[in-house]
């Protein structure tokens, strides 16, 4: 998957003196809070992801 903003950051880097670092992803972060935490699932696949250019992982916190 093609990522324009990491490969920047990755390039970008090293000319700021951080060295030795690579596989860089830049991503985005969807918090919320639901009554329905079983509906979570079908909220990605429905609108919050883009299933053609984006994988998603939902985090339950205690």
């Amino acid at each position: 998957m093609l990522d324009p903003q990491g490969q920047t950051v990755e390039r970008a880097l090293p000319a700021l003196g951080f060295d030795g670092v690579s596989h860089v992803r830049v991503g985005r972060l969807v918090e919320l809070e639901a009554e329905d935490p079983g509906r979570i699932e079908e909220m990605c696949e429905q609108l919050l992801a883009n299933p053609l250019v984006e994988d998603y992982e939902v985090v339950t916190l205690a």
